[in-house]
């Protein structure tokens, strides 16, 4: 609510998205920190590119969203499940700057194919959370990749950078009677160059992408 005023304005224009995006860096860490969940880097990447990119990562939490705009000073846009624009005040901005996407309609995947080409076209990067949603099940350490995220990269021939949370499911859960404080732990892995590849490698770099971020999850650093 205190930074409502600020994000507002800097989303009148879809061209001040960049003043936009340092508004919500600051948003978010004033939520991280406020809630006692403290981002620690384990490894730490150079993710400033002249060209977009395209930002991926795991996903168990809403905390998810507040710690990728930590972590990255590239400005992005996120590509989310339209039922987060239903949350109050969160929502409303979330709609506004995000790409919207209804998991069960063909005709809104294919929308937000097209927008976030015209989004990258613009010199923007892009977010997906590959599993395209949080597993019921909370024994899945990593879910299953869709392809959307790699296909748009090799498209554009925009490099691949993953990031890995180690406890961001853990400390903030969807089950209201669990979580804590206490450290967020990120990893951020080499980018991956998509230059030489053509449409037919988007599974195999998808599936080398997962495996390196299942490794890290399965064997993490102290």
């Amino acid at each position: 609510m205190v930074l409502s005023p600020f994000l507002l304005f800097s989303t009148i224009k879809e061209s001040w998205y960049p003043q936009f995006y340092k508004v919500a860096r600051i948003w978010s860490t004033m939520i991280l920190f406020g809630m006692g969940t403290i981002p620690k880097i384990q490894k730490k990447q150079d993710y400033i590119y002249k060209d977009s990119l395209m930002f991926v990562a795991n996903h168990r939490s809403m905390l998810d969203i507040m710690l990728m705009y930590y972590m990255v000073s590239t400005p992005f846009v996120f590509v989310g499940k339209k039922e987060l624009a239903k949350i109050p005040i969160f929502g409303f901005f979330y709609k506004r700057t995000c790409i919207l996407v209804d998991r069960n309609s063909m005709r809104s995947k294919s929308a937000v194919m097209k927008e976030a080409t015209r989004r990258i076209n613009n010199g923007l990067s892009v977010c997906i959370f590959p599993e395209g949603r949080i597993p019921d099940d909370t024994s899945i350490v990593l879910d299953r990749f869709k392809d959307g995220a790699f296909r748009l990269a090799i498209e554009h021939k925009i490099p691949i950078a993953a990031l890995v949370f180690h406890d961001n499911g853990k400390r903030f859960p969807y089950d209201i009677f669990n979580g804590a404080p206490g450290r967020l732990r990120v990893e951020m892995l080499p980018v991956i160059e998509t230059k030489d590849t053509s449409i037919t490698d988007r599974f195999i770099i998808r599936d080398s992408v997962r495996n390196q971020i299942l490794e890290r999850l399965e064997n993490p650093a102290r």
